[in-house]
């Protein structure tokens, strides 16, 4: 086995030795336990070993929550070694702690640090967050997107406004923002004319826009989306007859 390989049991040692130096008595396989560590009269505390950071790993140290309030889990950080700790790490330490779980990191030189300690979990509301999902939710116009697909240009509902703007200026030419705002319902028209996130349109004189070679070019890549937004336009229409 390489020098940059430590087998779970190779990570006992280096907790053990953290734990005992803050007073604690451990012994190794106690049940079901990796590791279980014993202070006084206070509650017990378990650490769950594995070399990476994986599903299995939380796992058990969840099944462990069931008699012991205080539950670690460790793995060993450092080259070739949990590459899940390496680019998310605020993401790890977010998990385990709506656990309720610790995490203790062991270095490839053995050295183990309390990255988080297990306390209750209190989240803070993030309240704004929730309104500008449910606004999205709100104003996108029917469900263009797959759940679970991959990353690329969503259809934002911000999205769809824009290229209700795009069309309707390609379509009747130079507008000036208020009638493009009535000719299409989109409230936002003057603001999504000014600030021109896409580089589609242009202003020709105060108040009235175009739409650039760049929009119209780029209209073509939405046509499924366009003839979504249209038959529900048309739905609309029909509905409010």
């Amino acid at each position: 086995m390489g020098p940059d390989r430590m087998p779970e049991t190779e990570l006992y040692t280096p907790v053990k030795q953290f734990l005992e130096a803050q007073g604690y008595e451990v012994k190794g396989e106690i049940g079901p336990c990796d590791v279980m560590a014993v202070r006084g009269d206070e509650e017990p505390v378990v650490v769950e070993l594995k070399e990476n950071f994986n599903l299995a790993l939380v796992l058990q140290a969840v099944d462990r929550l069931a008699f012991c309030d205080t539950v670690y889990v460790a793995f060993r950080i450092g080259n070739a070694h949990s590459a899940s700790w390496r680019t998310r790490r605020k993401q790890v330490l977010r998990l385990l702690r709506r656990l309720g779980l610790g995490l203790l990191t062991v270095s490839t030189r053995g050295k183990v640090v309390a990255a988080l300690d297990p306390a209750p979990y209190r989240p803070k509301p993030q309240t704004a967050r929730r309104k500008k999902l449910l606004r999205e939710f709100a104003e996108r116009i029917g469900d263009p997107e797959d759940g679970g697909s991959s990353p690329r240009r969503r259809l934002t509902a911000y999205r769809q406004d824009v290229l209700r703007c795009a069309v309707q200026l390609d379509r009747d030419g130079v507008l000036k923002a208020s009638v493009l705002k009535q000719l299409t319902g989109v409230d936002r028209a003057g603001t999504i004319l000014r600030d021109n996130h896409y580089g589609w349109f242009e202003r020709v004189k105060a108040g009235y826009y175009v739409v650039t070679k760049k929009g119209k070019r780029e209209l073509s890549d939405w046509t499924a989306a366009i003839e979504q937004l249209d038959a529900a336009s048309e739905s609309n229409k029909k509905e409010n007859e």
